[in-house]
């Protein structure tokens, strides 16, 4: 690959960086695909407890180190997701991730659902009343959001799972379909990159497809059957605007996973594992 290593931000994954000569563009949309458990979390977890760790401790001045790491939720509280990483991973991973901004947007996601105020707000019903006409749109109160986050970052969306589901089901799914593609463009001039998390299935076939066109590259999780009917973890990598040539290439395209508490996320060629 042509000395790129100083145009690519790092995934933070010692077995995935080098695969890509050090990572991935800077600016690219990275839809995660995954099957229930097949790994996409995880691969987000490691991504930014890594990552994090490598900004305390920089190892090269080839890479681009994102300036800030922006953890966005939806449906999901903060303690939630950090109590995750900590029970999931061992200390010497998750210390890092104090770092970590988090932003909780699940307050607006709910207030246009039946969910009873008290299962996720501490507001007063009247309060409650007076912001509502501020949470009518939760992708324009998103784009408020990713505007306030420094150029050059790591952006973390968890999950679209949640927002697609929404709009595909109001009416309204051209109006998510126009933010993803303005998001796409709008996060080259950034020079961010951005994940963003979707469940496979949950979304009817067009629509997933819709997603999955919208974004620079497409990681695919999922569970596939192995001898001995043992599953396993297997990552593909469906699309990659900028690096596929050279994956393909390399035929570097399909992975078997492991993730573990004192490692993390972790793949191998699946061409040797029997």
């Amino acid at each position: 690959m042509h000395d790129t290593a100083r145009r690519t931000m790092p995934t933070g994954i010692a077995s995935l960086d080098p695969v890509m000569e050090g990572g991935v563009p800077p600016g690219s949309v990275i839809l995660l695909l995954g099957d229930i458990g097949a790994g996409s979390n995880e691969f987000v977890y490691s991504s930014i407890m890594l990552l994090s760790r490598m900004k305390h401790n920089p190892g090269s001045e080839n890479f681009h180190l994102p300036a800030e790491i922006d953890y966005i939720t939806f449906t999901k509280g903060t303690d939630d997701v950090v109590g995750e990483m900590q029970r999931s991973f061992h200390p010497d991973l998750t210390e890092a991730i104090a770092d970590v901004k988090f932003r909780d947007l699940s307050q607006i996601y709910f207030d246009s659902s039946i969910i009873p105020l008290e299962w996720y707000s501490e507001k007063d019903v009247f309060s409650r009343l007076q912001s509502r006409g501020e949470h009518d749109n939760i992708l324009a109160n998103l784009a408020v959001q990713l505007n306030s986050i420094p150029k050059s970052s790591l952006i973390v969306l968890d999950s679209i799972t949640d927002l697609a589901s929404h709009y595909s089901k109001n009416g309204k799914w051209n109006d998510f379909s126009a933010f993803l593609r303005g998001l796409q463009r709008v996060a080259k001039g950034w020079n961010s990159t951005i994940y963003l998390i979707l469940t496979r299935g949950i979304l009817d076939p067009p629509l997933e497809l819709e997603v999955a066109d919208a974004a620079d590259a497409v990681l695919s999780f999922r569970w596939e059957e192995t001898a001995g009917a043992r599953r396993q973890r297997v990552m593909y990598i469906e699309k990659f605007r900028g690096l596929m040539t050279f994956l393909e290439e390399k035929d570097l395209v399909r992975f078997a996973v492991r993730i573990s508490s004192t490692e993390g996320f972790d793949v191998s060629n699946i061409r040797v594992v029997i």
